[in-house]
């Protein structure tokens, strides 16, 4: 008898690697789609076409061009599916496909959704992911309902419903792109109405879904008991509780600072108001976590705010959800670390739970990956653009790893090695630093996952 030749192995992706290649293979796409002439009123170079995918599909907000000059309305519904598939993530949105098909998810795609957002059963992922979608829309819709309120007025009743969807959808997918013009909201820094709305978006797609879920589970349970609205916050998981509680100070302490920062400044804020001074310094600590819609100049800021802003914009919002940066809970694990370092503790401390020893290994590579990529992003731009102000440099490769999208006008007149660094930024900012690594990692080596070697000590500080 013949034997029959052992048919190859499949080549098999691990769940970063099928993330990283789904967000490129959007990316790709959307780019040659957004190049063809149905969606430009001009001509487009493919690679400023490519730049406005990844910027959608990265859900940042920096462009080459003027999307509302620029893209015919075919390309800015193209424009705002990229922007919802990458705010959702390749993931949630191949398992609504199937969902949408009546297919069922297949036990690789469980553990790829229990991978993608870190959760720790495998159990109720099909609810999950339909919760998502379910929150997503209702928000979305909650959003446009808001805008319409003022687009309408001021645009008509057909212009000013898809000016209200389409800014919705960026506004909660933290993609900050708008098709109003080319000075973002800044006509609306005195109005109450697109400025709150636009925060509720972005603060509710930068908490991350984990923590809607979450929030959702726990406030089931304690339906119908006296008192229980009150003891939320103490029933929820370490990562919400982490995550509500960094939110919150990052955005009064970024408030806080740009409104003594920018108080006094005629190219920002000096005209406005107090109370519209309050809302526009609100405005900018909530857009620079990682939005990129502007209610004031960019590059009238002044050196302290941009700096303020590159911080910001380093840490980002929460894993799992629609933002960029480190992300809120990477931050506060370093800093409780810091703390209990400082007191002598042996363990990493938190809301009285001590903190996995992986997950403060983890979140350091995360911030030392993060700084190298931007640092090498700032130094090749400086080089290529010597005549342009550092900080200004800072701010706009800050603004891609973060996918932030702010920008101190300088983006359009970068040239094109800067593109393709800001490009790279982005890409990395938005499928993660970590996931980027692990891609090309390669197996792990099991044997060396569970060695341990002679301990020694070496001098720090």
């Amino acid at each position: 008898m013949e034997k029959k030749e052992k048919s190859p192995r499949g080549i098999r992706l691990s769940t970063m690697q099928i993330v990283a290649l789904g967000f490129f293979g959007v990316i790709f796409s959307g780019g040659v789609i957004l190049w063809l002439p149905v969606c430009n009123q001009q001509p487009i170079a493919f690679i400023d076409a490519l730049f406005t995918s990844v910027t959608s599909v990265c859900v940042t907000g920096l462009v080459t061009v003027v999307p509302a000059e620029q893209f015919t309305l075919a390309g800015q519904i193209v424009m705002l599916l990229l922007i919802q598939v990458g705010g959702l993530g390749v993931i949630a949105c191949l398992s609504a496909f199937l969902l949408i098909l009546g297919k069922r998810i297949s036990m690789k795609g469980r553990i790829l959704i229990q991978e993608a957002y870190g959760l720790d059963t495998l159990s109720g992922l099909v609810k999950f992911i339909i919760r998502i979608l379910r929150g997503t829309f209702i928000v979305e819709g909650i959003g446009a309902v808001l805008f319409a309120f003022k687009f309408i007025p001021e645009f008509g009743a057909v212009r000013g419903i898809w000016y209200a969807v389409f800014h919705s959808v960026s506004g909660f997918c933290n993609a900050g792109i708008d098709i109003i013009g080319n000075s973002s909201f800044m006509q609306y820094v005195d109005s109450p109405l697109v400025s709150l709305t636009t925060m509720f978006l972005i603060v509710m797609g930068g908490l991350g879904f984990p923590v809607w879920h979450d929030i959702f589970v726990t406030a089931k349970k304690g339906a119908g008991e006296k008192g229980a609205r009150k003891r939320i916050f103490t029933r929820l998981g370490l990562q919400s509780k982490i995550v509500l509680s960094m939110t919150a100070f990052l955005i009064l302490a970024g408030t806080v600072g740009f409104f003594l920062l920018e108080y006094n400044n005629p190219a920002t804020m000096k005209d406005l108001s107090v109370p519209e001074k309050i809302l526009a310094s609100a405005f900018q600590s909530v857009t620079t976590r990682t939005a990129g819609f502007a209610s004031v100049s960019q590059s009238g800021l002044t050196a302290s705010s941009r700096l303020l802003g590159c911080i910001l914009m380093f840490i980002g919002g929460s894993p799992a959800g629609t933002a960029g940066g480190i992300k809120t809970t990477t931050a506060a694990m370093l800093i409780v670390t810091v703390f209990s370092v400082v007191k002598g503790r042996k363990n990493t401390e938190c809301f009285g739970r001590r903190v996995a020893e992986d997950t403060v290994r983890s979140g350091i590579t995360i911030t030392m990956i993060t700084f190298l990529c931007w640092l090498a992003g700032v130094s090749v731009m400086s080089i290529c653009e010597p005549g342009v102000d550092f900080l200004n440099l800072m701010y706009e490769a800050s603004s891609a790893i973060g996918t932030v999208g702010l920008s101190a006008d300088l983006t359009p007149s970068l040239s094109r090695v800067s593109h393709v660094v800001l490009m790279a930024l982005m890409y990395i900012g938005r499928i993660g630093p970590l996931t980027m690594a692990l891609v090309f990692a390669g197996k792990a080596n099991k044997s060396e996952q569970f060695r341990e070697l002679p301990e020694k000590k070496i001098m720090l500080g």
